[in-house]
């Protein structure tokens, strides 16, 4: 199925002739922009953002638009979407931008601003049912995580982290300093598709977690106590005081289980050893054995916690070199039994619910990894140091509206153009070209 536009919007412009008489002119807007609009109210919102510039040849809305559409279309750098914006395919949507214009705009842009459109939309997608699914059985999944993004030797800002390289150059051992950001990224995970939900850049002095439970804290804070139910994520963030702190905010959590627990994983093993495999339940896959310890004491953190032990055996065909008598060598095909096993920590009161539920909501983050961060990185732009050396908040500000634009155009690809197949259609990366392609047909008003 071809990616088909429905009829325009139209209105009524005139347009001068060579005879001195004018003729109408037709405006059209990109189907894009129109479910953007009559479902997020969106450019209303973008047009209200307040604007901290002292001088301006553009409004910041047209700013903020080539920057949206830009990314969206996954034009990734700056000059890129500055070269679009002059001659390419947003020349008749936005018109002439320089790359020094949008710094100075986004320089002058409140994050904080930025935040609160990003919750704005994300209370319309709860709304309109999009973090519903039936494996979740009725509750918001949220899943949240860590990335790494603008590593350099060179380049750097006020804001970056630095840590110390060693490396070797023949025989010299050598350092040098390399400054980044990470990212703590909070999704939705029980949707269809992973949905980014909000990102908060790690601070000085300030490690992972605590990066992640002041986004937490910010979300909660805009969106209310009930908009989440479960958190979701890796071995890294099971602390007694991480723990306490997500279950003050009202979310129940699923988290993995590693050695970085040791005496709570050690008893984990010890009592699964005793115990015969749960009995498998009508959704259990057959390759997968699972093991219930609903009150196993975590002595860090005074408590009992709930424990899934899981162990998956899964036949994989590979090719091995082997080398026959007289020294040829030749391929031969195996079938190899790969052997995975995973520990999941809970205080999720489960009642009837089988505990093959923990191992669904502790395998749901996965989703971040194998899909969301790269996409992401490959094709949002997530990685590249645009407005870096030299600005303070612009940086922040482009990747906060990179991820919006990611997840709009993420939502509007799920629900307005995959959902319309009859067949086997174009993926998601694909969508950006067809939109830029479209783009190129439209003829708007320059918003400046």
């Amino acid at each position: 199925m071809s990616y088909q536009s429905p009829s325009p919007v139209v209105s009524q412009t005139e347009e001068p002739r060579a005879e001195g008489r004018v003729r109408p002119r037709s405006l059209s807007r990109h189907q894009f922009e129109r479910y953007l609009d009559q479902v997020f109210d969106f450019f209303p919102r973008i047009a209200a953002l307040p604007d901290g510039r002292c001088y301006a040849k553009h409004t910041a809305q047209k700013i903020l638009e080539a920057v949206f559409f830009g990314s969206a279309c996954q034009f990734g750098p700056l000059h890129r979407i500055e070269t679009e914006c002059r001659q390419g395919a947003l020349r008749r949507r936005i018109g002439r931008v320089s790359e020094d214009a949008i710094g100075y705009t986004l320089e002058r842009q409140d994050p904080n601003a930025i935040f609160a459109l990003g919750c704005d939309v994300a209370r319309q997608l709860k709304r309109n049912q999009v973090f519903a699914s039936t494996w979740s059985r009725g509750l918001v999944v949220a899943a949240v995580d860590g990335i790494e993004i603008c590593s350099s030797f060179v380049r750097c800002c006020s804001r970056c982290l630095e840590r110390t390289v060693k490396y070797k150059v023949g025989e010299e051992q050598r350092e040098q300093i390399q400054y980044y950001h990470r990212i703590s990224v909070v999704s939705i995970v029980s949707s269809s598709f992973p949905i980014p939900l909000g990102i908060r850049f790690q601070h000085k002095g300030e490690d992972e977690v605590a990066c992640s439970l002041a986004l937490l804290e910010d979300l909660i804070r805009q969106l209310g106590r009930r908009f989440l139910d479960v958190l979701v994520t890796d071995a890294l963030y099971l602390r007694a005081s991480f723990v306490q702190k997500i279950e003050a905010l009202g979310l129940d959590w699923v988290i993995t289980l590693k050695a970085n627990q040791p005496e709570l994983l050690a008893e984990a093993e010890r009592v699964a050893a005793a115990l015969a495999p749960y009995p498998p339940c009508a959704q259990q896959d057959e390759s997968l054995q699972l093991w219930y310890l609903p009150l196993l004491d975590w002595v860090a953190a005074d408590r009992d916690v709930q424990v899934v032990k899981t162990l998956r055996q899964q036949s994989r065909r590979r090719q091995q070199v082997e080398s026959a008598e007289a020294g040829e060598k030749h391929i031969v095909k195996i079938v190899a039994v790969e052997t995975s096993t995973n520990f999941y920590a809970s205080n999720l009161e489960l009642g009837s619910i089988p505990p093959f539920f923990l191992h669904q909501l502790g395998r749901s983050r996965w989703d971040i990894d194998t899909w969301l961060f790269q996409t992401l990185v490959t094709e949002g732009a997530l990685k590249q140091p645009s407005l870096h050396q030299g600005y303070e908040n612009a940086s922040m500000v482009l990747t906060m509206i990179r991820v919006l634009a990611f997840t709009l155009a993420q939502v509007f690809y799920h629900r307005q153009v995959r959902s319309h197949f009859r067949k086997a259609g174009f993926g998601f990366c694909d969508l950006a070209r067809r939109m830029a392609e479209r783009f190129l047909l439209i003829s708007v008003p320059d918003s400046s």
